[in-house]
């Protein structure tokens, strides 16, 4: 009889063996298997290795316990072992970081992935079993994560930004590591936010207040050059071809090209001011600005910058309206490169409009301009051209549809001259053709040597932009000169004078300041004497003097001296009562040159003052100085109330004024016959006079500078006498 144990035994293998899927003839045996496959995987330190084994008896002794389906069993064994040596990567970690946390040393963090590179690799398992792979994947990077502390994101951005630059060779052993580690899909947007940051330096460094070349070039082709080598590494893994690589990268360098015109962008619209102020030499940034729009949309922070810039630095009473004016032409001309729809410079010039419309010499400085006084408002290459809207044409095979950006009451148009815009300000031409009047007249006045061929070739150009009809009065006043010139030899030819006077039409001028200023003694008797060879020579016409414009070329011959001046007729009608008497006071002065108020009167006086040919007296009593004596000469104080000017011609303004307070007769009947009007109304009913071609918001400033000295009230919308 069999040994009981040996019966047991012998028949508990066989159960086992059968279980286990072996038979007598294998190999291997289960145990071993087991014994084998546990060794070659326990996870170890560095410095240790597993006792050598055949690769082949592993994997045999792998597959034999999957065979067994003991494979769960074994990955279980492993992650044990696994997480008996995590303090080995936590303490690597927390010394690496540390000396990363003191030095700020982006070395640091790369020799802690080296190292944490080594630890997968002495630990990953040999056998091609794809389960244990991935588990140990799976848990090596689950306990990494959760070592790191909450500061290796910035130190890996940091050790990323080292990466930029370097051998496209050794960045791609660097990458590896950071797969194999999990980090690239950890981080990826680390990945993006460094290339956005690195952009942005770019942009910082090279772009600011440089407007004379193509920035955004440049930043294409640094992007191309520098970075996109970069990013083949994480983003081109696995590519086994060029073409693959690029293919794979295209999307996201799409989004990094996006990223850089938005930076430029956003850096030129807070640039847009002064470089429009700049401009022509800021066209390339201009350029620049109209590329990057078309990529991103940034046309709403576009006006709004502007408009801002504007209101805070071009828009107040310090500026100047010829500063104003050119800031806007240089708009006109800037988006109309950036935006040739217009739809950016109907948005941004309506603010600038409306405040050059409430300016008083808007229009002067418009003419001035026009005649050639407006420095750059007028480009010399720029063909004149009629003054005129042209309507949307729809039959044009060229015609395109609004942008999407426009406002309801934007209304395409071809681009029109410079002078057309800025004449557009304003709902009339009437306006400018007036004032050009009076700046016509103010230069032909001007005028000595006799030579008015810039002025006619002006009146030339003028036609052009405003037409024959409106320039009629302008050829009135240009012939007149002409005539004046004709007339004047004639009567020198009869009989020789001193006085070579303008003549004019008296109906086709605008209207001339005027002065109660009566000549006196000999200046009296060449005016008559010269009026008498004029009626010779024109018997249906005869002249009225304006004897205070003009100037004078004196010779005051004294005792001791002789003082040579060109002064104006008041001053040497001053002078001339001086030859008949040594002392005169003011009022006498003033008595015998027609009752001119005293103010005008010292005006006059001061000059000679100055000249030291007459002295102050005290108590408004001034003396010849036949001799000079600085003693008798007292300092020539002019007074602050004393407003030179020099323009003989009544300015649009002041006939405005003149004729607003004809108006107010007008206006006041109103509001004392029917009571409390609204503005419409009122302007309405003045439009029924004659003459009157104002504009409601002209009325309105001339009402509030009424309110303001008291004659109307404001109330509720209605306007009232204030009684």
């Amino acid at each position: 009889m069999a040994n009981f144990d040996e019966i047991f035994g012998e028949q508990w293998k066989r159960s086992v063996e059968k279980i286990c899927g072996a038979s007598e003839s294998s190999s291997l045996g289960f145990s071993q298997a087991w014994e084998i496959a546990t060794s070659a995987l326990k996870p170890r330190p560095l410095n240790e290795h597993p006792p050598p084994r055949d690769q082949a008896l592993v994997l045999a002794a792998v597959q034999r316990i999957h065979k067994a389906k003991m494979t769960p069993f074994l990955i279980d064994s492993f992650l044990g072992d696994l997480r008996k040596c995590e303090h080995f990567i936590e303490s690597e970690i927390n010394e690496s970081m540390g000396r990363y946390d003191a030095s700020q040393d982006p070395n640091e963090v790369a020799q802690l992935i080296d190292r944490l590179a080594q630890w997968y690799k002495h630990w990953v398992p040999n056998p091609n079993s794809q389960s244990l792979y991935k588990t140990f994947q799976l848990a090596f990077q689950t306990h990494l994560f959760s070592f790191l502390p909450l500061s290796f994101p910035d130190a890996f951005k940091a050790l990323l930004v080292e990466t930029i630059g370097q051998p496209v060779e050794s960045n791609v052993i660097v990458f590896q590591r950071f797969e194999v580690l999990g980090f690239l899909d950890r981080y990826e947007s680390l990945l993006a936010s460094v290339v956005y940051q690195q952009i942005e330096l770019r942009v910082a460094e090279t772009c600011p207040k440089e407007w004379t070349s193509r920035k955004l070039a440049d930043l294409r082709t640094w992007l191309k050059e520098k970075i996109v080598p970069w990013l083949a590494a994480p983003y081109a893994r696995g590519a086994r071809t060029v073409e693959d690589a690029r293919a794979m990268v295209s999307g996201i360098i799409s989004r990094f090209d996006f990223h850089v015109c938005r930076t430029l962008c956003d850096l030129r619209i807070k640039e847009i001011f002064d470089i429009i102020v700049d401009y022509p030499d800021s066209m390339d940034a201009l350029i620049d600005l109209k590329e990057c729009l078309t990529r991103v949309d940034q046309r709403p922070q576009l006006v709004t910058a502007l408009r801002k810039a504007n209101h805070k630095r071009l828009l107040h009473p310090g500026a100047d309206t010829k500063d104003i004016l050119s800031q806007y032409v240089s708009t006109i001309k800037c988006l109309r490169i950036v935006d040739p729809p217009g739809v950016l410079l109907y948005k941004v010039a309506d603010p600038i409009r409306r405040y050059l419309r409430e300016r008083p010499d808007t229009i002067r400085s418009i003419v001035s301009s026009l005649v050639g006084e407006g420095g750059d408002l007028i480009d010399e290459s720029e063909q004149p051209g009629p003054v005129q809207t042209v309507a949307e044409d729809f039959s044009d095979p060229n015609w395109e549809p609004e942008p999407i950006d426009a406002g309801p009451e934007f209304r395409t148009s071809r681009p029109s001259d410079v002078i057309t815009t800025l004449v557009s300000i304003y709902d009339s031409k009437d306006l400018f053709v007036k004032e050009l009047q009076v700046l016509l007249a103010q230069r032909l006045l001007a005028i000595t040597d006799g030579n008015f061929e810039k002025e006619r070739r002006n009146i030339e150009i003028l036609k052009l932009r405003f037409g024959e009809a409106a320039l009629q009065v302008c050829e009135v006043m240009l012939k007149d000169m002409t005539d004046s010139k004709r007339i004047d030899h004639h009567i020198q030819a009869q009989g020789q004078s001193i006085m070579h006077p303008t003549v004019i039409s008296r109906h086709f001028w605008p209207p001339l300041q005027g002065s109660r200023l009566r000549m006196p003694g000999q200046f009296r008797e060449i005016q008559e004497n010269y009026g008498r060879g004029f009626s010779a020579f024109k018997p249906d016409k005869r002249l009225r003097w304006l004897p205070h414009l003009g100037e004078v070329h004196l010779d005051v011959e004294l005792s001791d001296r002789t003082v040579s001046v060109e002064v104006s007729p008041l001053e040497a009608a001053i002078i001339e009562l001086f030859s008949s008497k040594p002392v005169w006071s003011m009022d006498e002065i003033s008595v015998k040159l027609g009752q001119l108020d005293h103010v005008t009167v010292q005006k006059g006086l001061l000059t000679w003052i100055e000249h030291g040919v007459v002295s102050d007296q005290g108590d408004n009593t001034f003396r010849l100085l036949e001799q000079a004596s600085t003693s008798d000469v007292r300092p020539a104080a002019r007074p602050m109330d004393i407003i030179e000017d020099t323009s003989p011609v009544v300015t649009t303004e002041q006939q405005q004024a003149d004729q607003m307070r004809i108006y107010w007769q007008f206006i006041q009947g109103m509001l004392t016959n029917i009571g409390p009007m609204p503005i419409e109304r009122i302007q309405g009913m003045l439009r029924l006079a004659p003459g009157y071609d104002r504009t409601v918001e002209q009325l309105g400033g001339f009402l509030e500078a009424a309110r303001r000295e008291g004659l109307v009230l404001f109330m509720g919308g209605m306007w009232q006498l204030n009684r």
